[in-house]
């Protein structure tokens, strides 16, 4: 098993707590961080991994745009620029991460989508022209009808593919993708955070190393029962969270990895 697995940081986002972790409060919208003190805010990482694998070459999100350097309020819209904030040093954005590495965007065979919010996919024209795109159909569908929580700009021009999701071994509902067809690299279906959000499970010499996307925002998430702040499904977001602890305690599992954890350092894992 010659498979890589590079996590990287593309910058940071600042988001309110109530983001982060789901609390029981009076304000109506606390996520948002509106009307929040700043003592509730702190910036976290804004993770993106990259999968060299025999078979193929394979991005899993892409973190923030360069244009977040630039005018980040016309790039996120008003409305979310007001909720959250994004930063991205000089050298941290997917691409110059790739050149770095000696890869550029034509070299991608695919480049996976977990799900369709901002800093997942705002770094995406930075790789449009890797050989599939891809995310799941229920993810698409409802970033077509929802313009409050999805910013459609940020994919405007980039050929996306979709897919249905097949019976696997793993994840709360047993769906998601063999991306390989070797079992070595799955997506699965892990909704609540979004309608359509995947996990990815990447097989290493190590053990398996768990991508949990936004199902939990660190890996006190899992050992807390702490929901993300915005769910589609408190009860998918559950049953996605339990997953993701039960399978942090199998002895073939290495690492589980949340998106935007800030104890979690760039690293290879091979």
């Amino acid at each position: 098993m010659n498979t890589k697995l590079h996590v990287l940081h593309t910058g940071k986002v600042y988001v309110d707590q109530a983001l982060a972790y789901k609390e029981k409060t009076l304000h109506p919208m606390a996520y948002s961080g509106w009307f929040r003190s700043k003592k509730k805010k702190s910036w976290v990482p804004v993770s993106a991994y990259l999968i060299e694998h025999e078979k193929g070459l394979a991005l899993i999100d892409t973190g923030w745009h360069e244009d977040i350097r630039i005018d980040q309020k016309k790039h996120l819209g008003r409305i979310p620029h007001s909720m959250y904030k994004g930063q991205l040093p000089e050298g941290e954005s997917i691409i110059e991460q790739l050149n770095d590495l000696g890869y550029t965007d034509y070299d991608l065979d695919y480049v996976i989508l977990t799900h369709l919010h901002s800093d997942h996919v705002s770094g995406l024209k930075h790789v449009k022209n890797a050989k599939m795109i891809l995310t799941s159909e229920p993810e698409w569908d409802t970033a077509q009808k929802d313009k409050l929580r999805y910013i459609a700009s940020m994919w405007e021009g980039v050929n996306i593919n979709t897919f249905p999701f097949e019976q696997i071994p793993f994840g709360p509902y047993k769906q998601g993708l063999d991306l390989f067809q070797d079992g070595t690299v799955y997506l699965v279906y892990t909704p609540g955070h979004s309608n359509g959000q995947m996990s990815v499970l990447v097989k290493t010499s190590k053990g398996w190393v768990l991508l949990a996307s936004d199902v939990g925002y660190s890996e006190r998430s899992w050992k807390e029962s702490l929901l993300p702040g915005v769910t589609t499904s408190k009860k998918e977001a559950k049953k996605s969270l339990e997953w993701v602890k039960e399978f942090s305690s199998r002895d073939d599992c290495y690492q589980v990895l949340a998106n935007h954890d800030p104890m979690i350092t760039p690293q290879v894992v091979q």
